[in-house]
């Protein structure tokens, strides 16, 4: 593979969302609630509130709001309609303050002195900047829906990440714990690095530990770097 860019699945795939928005719910609602159960219902809501978008039933609208939008089913939901709205602002942070794997800066720092390294992610450059200063993460720039106002899996988010680096498709690989979406970056000519991640939901849904079609199934962003002679 003449491999000169890689490109980021973000969260489930860099970064820990459920752990950090359990911590995070933990922390402003309280004990009593069931946090984790919150963050997974919170969850649940992120493909169906961005297919609004896709389906033109909601003009563009960033992952932030999308998420500000669906807090407020989830917390009525769980019984807890009467959160102040400034806590309901904090708790959309959540998602700004998510933990890399352990694996994921000793790899990237490796993975960094041969190619680019870059996230095409579902969140917004706001959310994806404050993370990356948070965690530590080097990306030489932030490509991704909201630059070309799609969300993935629309063709349009993969065929930007070849387009701005000014790289054919394939030599630009689109690392993600998620087939589904890998199997869009291969529809788009992009290659594919499949990372297992048997936490991304607490260990209750595990996901296979390959992708038969993609160019390489790893277990950390170390073994990737390995694999790549980076």
């Amino acid at each position: 593979m003449d491999v000169r860019a890689l490109v980021f699945d973000v969260f489930g795939t860099v970064v820990d969302w459920r752990g950090g928005v359990t911590r995070e719910v933990r922390r402003l609602l309280g004990p009593s609630v069931d946090a984790s159960a919150l963050a997974d219902d919170w969850r649940g809501r992120y493909l169906p509130s961005m297919d609004r978008v896709r389906s033109g039933e909601l003009p563009w609208t960033p992952l932030d709001a999308l998420h500000r939008s669906s807090l407020d089913d989830v917390l009525a939901d769980a019984g807890l309609a009467a959160t102040p709205a400034d806590v309901r602002d904090e708790l959309v942070l959540a998602w700004h303050r998510l933990d890399p794997w352990p694996d994921v800066l000793p790899g990237m720092g490796r993975l960094r002195r041969a190619f680019v390294l870059a996230p095409l992610s579902n969140g917004n450059v706001a959310l994806i900047v404050d993370m990356a200063r948070r965690a530590g993460l080097p990306w030489d720039c932030v490509l991704g829906a909201e630059i070309v106002q799609h969300y993935k899996p629309d063709p349009e988010v993969y065929d930007s990440a070849p387009r701005l680096l000014a790289l054919p498709p394939s030599s630009v690989l689109m690392v993600a714990a998620h087939v589904d979406d890998l199997a869009a970056a291969r529809s788009r000519g992009l290659r594919t690095a499949y990372v297992h991640r048997p936490d991304e939901f607490g260990g209750q849904v595990v996901p296979p530990s390959e992708d038969p079609d993609a160019d390489l199934s790893v277990s950390s962003f170390e073994e990737l770097a390995v694999r790549l002679g980076a």
